[in-house]
C-alpha cells in the first residue's frame, strides 16, 4: 500500500486534536466525516495483492446471511512457491474467485443491495486485473486473447462506475432502469470472462501437449500427463478443451513407443478420463485407439496396470455406447480379443483395483452387444467371476460386486447361463449379494449396495425361468429374504429400484412354486398388480395420523 495512503488517517487524527480553535466543533465534524469516508472507501479499494500477502480473512457474517468475501492467495505470500510452479492451478483458482464474485453480484442485484453490488463489482474488477496481470507476467499472451482481455477490463471498469452511480440516489425509477443495464453488462462480463479463461486454459493445455510430444525425458512427459489428468477431474468442459487440443493423439503416440512403457498406464488413465466427452471419442477414432487398446490388452509383455487401464473401466462405458459407425466397426472387430483379455485379467488380478477396472470394462461391454455375453460364456466367465467373489483380495468392496452382478445379470438373458450358475453354486452367491450392506455411512457405498441388491434380484428373476434354478433358490430360502427386502424399507436402504426387482423375483418364484409363499404374502405381494404391491410396500413406514 502506498505511503500517502498510510499517512492519511494519521494526519486526520493530528488535525482532530486542535479542539481549542473557535471552529473546533465544525472542523472536528468535518474531520470525523472524512476519516469515516476514507475508511469506507479503503474497505472496498484495498489492493488485492496486499490483502493476499497479509493473508486477510473476513470476520463475522454479512447482513444478507452469506459468508464474508472470498480472498484467494495469489503468487505471493505463504505457499506462493507452489502456486508459482503451477500456472494451471493458479488460473483455475483465480477463475473460481472471479466466478464466485460475479455470482454474488447477480444475487445482490436481484435483491437491490446496491452497496453490496458496488463493493462486489470493485472486488471483481480487482481480481480480474490481478488475473490478467499475473497471467501476462507468466506467459506470452496470445494476440486473440489480448483482445478479450482489453474488452473484459473495459467492461469491468464500466460495471464499477455504473454501480457507483446507484449509491447516490433513492429514485426507484432510475434504479430499476440501472438494474436492467447492470444485468446486461454483468452478463457480458461473465461471458467474456468465460471465453478468456477457456482461451487461457487452451493455451496452457497446448504447452503441456507440446511438452509430451517434444520431450524424450520420461519424468518430464509423466509430469505433463499428470497435469492433464488433474485437469480432466475438473469437469467435462475442460475435457472437451483437452480433446480439441489433440491430447488423445499425443497420448497414444506415447503408448505406441516401447521406451515409454512405464507411462502406458498413466497415459491410458488420462485417455479414459478425456473420453467421457464426445470430442475425446472422436479423437480416439482418428488414431485407431481401439486397436491400440486391444494390442496393449493382449500383449503378453504389457504390465498389469497398463492392461487394467487399457480396459478403461471409467471410459469404456462411453466407448461402448458411442454411435459412430467407424467406432462401432473398430470395436466389433476387436471385441473378441478385448473381452478375452479382460476376463483373463479378472482371473489373474493381483489386487482389487485391477479387478475393478477390468470387470467394470466387461460390465459396460455386455450392455453393448449380446455377442460379448456369448463370448464370455465360451470363456468360462461365470466360473471365473464367482471364484473371484470368494477371493477378498480381488473382490473386496460393493463396487467390485456391483460389476460382477451386472455381468451376471446380462449373461442371465442367455438360456445356457442357468446350468453354469447352478454348477458354480451361483444361486448361493446371489443370496449373499441380496444381503449386501454398507460398512460405512458413505453415500456412494450405500448406493453401490443398492445396485448390488437390485441386480442380484434381477439376475435371480431371470434365472428362475429354469425350474431347477427356481427350486434351488426356494430350498436356499430365497423367498423369506425377498419378502424381508420388500416389507422392510431399511433392509433395502429405502430403495424403490430394489423393491421393484424383489417383487419381480418373488412373482417369478411364485409362478413356478406357488406353495412356497404363505397366503398373506400371496394376497399382498403376488396377486395384486405390481404397482399396487409396490405402493403397499413403499408406504409401510409412513404415518397417516
Amino acid at each position: 500500500m502506498s505511503s500517502d495512503r498510510m499517512l492519511t488517517p494519521q494526519s486526520s487524527r493530528q488535525s482532530s486534536s486542535l479542539s481549542s480553535s473557535p471552529m473546533s466543533s465544525r472542523l472536528q465534524s468535518l474531520q470525523v466525516d472524512s476519516v469515516q469516508r476514507w475508511m469506507e472507501d479503503l474497505r472496498h479499494m484495498t489492493e488485492v495483492e496486499c490483502m493476499c500477502v497479509l493473508q486477510a480473512k473476513p470476520l463475522g457474517v454479512e447482513e444478507d446471511g452469506q459468508q464474508g468475501e472470498l480472498i484467494v492467495a495469489g503468487g505471493g505470500g505463504v505457499g506462493g512457491e507452489h502456486v508459482a510452479r503451477n500456472n494451471l492451478q493458479t488460473l483455475l483458482r483465480r477463475a473460481l474467485v472471479v466466478s464466485t464474485e460475479l455470482g454474488k453480484m447477480f444475487q445482490r442485484l436481484e435483491k437491490g443491495r446496491w452497496q453490496r453490488v458496488h463493493s462486489t463489482a470493485v472486488r471483481a474488477n480487482g481480481h480480474v486485473r490481478s488475473l490478467v496481470h499475473e497471467y501476462g507476467a507468466a506467459r506470452c499472451t496470445p494476440p486473440d486473447m489480448q483482445k478479450y482481455e482489453k474488452s473484459l477490463l473495459e467492461k469491468c471498469m464500466e460495471l464499477t462506475n455504473i454501480t457507483e452511480r446507484c449509491l447516490h440516489t433513492d429514485d426507484e425509477f432510475f434504479l430499476k432502469s440501472m438494474r436492467e443495464a447492470i444485468h446486461e453488462i454483468l452478463t457480458d462480463v461473465s461471458d467474456s470472462f468465460s471465453n478468456m479463461i477457456d482461451m487461457a486454459l487452451a493455451n496452457e493445455i497446448r504447452l503441456l501437449i507440446k511438452q509430451i510430444e517434444s520431450s524424450d525425458e520420461v519424468h518430464t512427459i509423466g509430469s505433463a500427463i499428470s497435469n492433464l489428468l488433474s485437469l480432466t477431474q475438473d469437469g467435462p468442459q475442460l475435457c472437451s478443451i483437452i480433446a480439441k487440443e489433440g491430447a488423445v493423439v499425443a497420448l497414444f503416440k506415447i503408448c505406441r513407443q516401447d521406451r515409454f512403457r512405464e507411462l502406458y498406464a498413466h497415459a491410458l488413465r488420462t485417455v479414459a478420463s478425456i473420453c467421457c466427452v464426445e470430442e475425446g471419442i472422436n479423437q480416439l477414432d482418428k488414431v485407431d485407439g481401439i486397436l491400440c487398446l486391444a494390442d496393449i490388452l493382449t500383449e503378453e509383455g504389457s504390465v498389469e496396470a497398463a492392461r487394467a487401464e487399457g480396459g478403461g473401466g471409467r471410459g469404456s462405458d462411453h466407448l461402448a455406447h458411442h454411435t459412430s459407425t467407424q467406432h462401432l466397426a473398430s470395436f466389433l472387430e476387436s471385441m473378441h480379443d478385448i473381452v478375452t483379455a479382460l476376463i483373463k485379467l479378472c482371473e489373474s488380478a493381483s489386487c482389487g483395483e485391477v479387478f475393478l477396472l477390468a470387470s467394470a470394462a466387461l460390465a459396460n461391454i455386455t450392455f453393448f452387444d449380446s455377442m460379448a455375453c456369448e463370448i464370455l460364456l465360451q470363456l468360462n466367465a461365470i466360473h471365473i467371476l464367482l471364484q473371484a467373489c470368494r477371493d477378498r483380495q480381488r473382490v473386496d468392496t460393493p463396487y467390485s460386486k456391483d460389476q460382477v452382478v451386472t455381468i451376471l445379470a446380462n449373461l442371465s438373458v442367455l438360456e445356457q447361463c442357468a446350468a453354469e450358475v447352478l454348477q458354480e453354486q451361483g444361486v448361493e452367491r446371489l443370496l449373499l449379494l441380496l444381503a449386501e450392506k454398507p460398512s460405512s455411512s458413505s453415500p456412494s457405498e450405500g448406493a453401490a449396495c443398492e445396485r448390488v441388491q437390485q441386480k442380484a434380484a434381477v439376475t435371480l428373476a431371470r434365472l428362475s425361468r429354469d425350474p431347477d434354478v427356481a427350486q434351488t433358490a426356494i430350498q436356499l430360502k430365497a423367498v423369506p429374504r425377498l419378502i424381508e427386502l420388500c416389507r422392510s424399507p431399511t433392509e433395502r436402504n429405502n430403495s424403490d429400484s430394489v423393491l421393484v426387482a424383489c417383487l419381480a423375483a418373488l412373482r417369478r418364484l411364485a409362478a413356478g412354486c406357488p406353495d412356497s409363499i404363505e397366503a398373506a404374502d400371496q394376497q399382498q405381494l403376488i396377486k395384486p398388480r405390481l404397482v399396487d404391491s409396490f405402493l403397499l410396500c413403499s408406504n409401510m413406514e409412513e404415518s397417516f395420523v
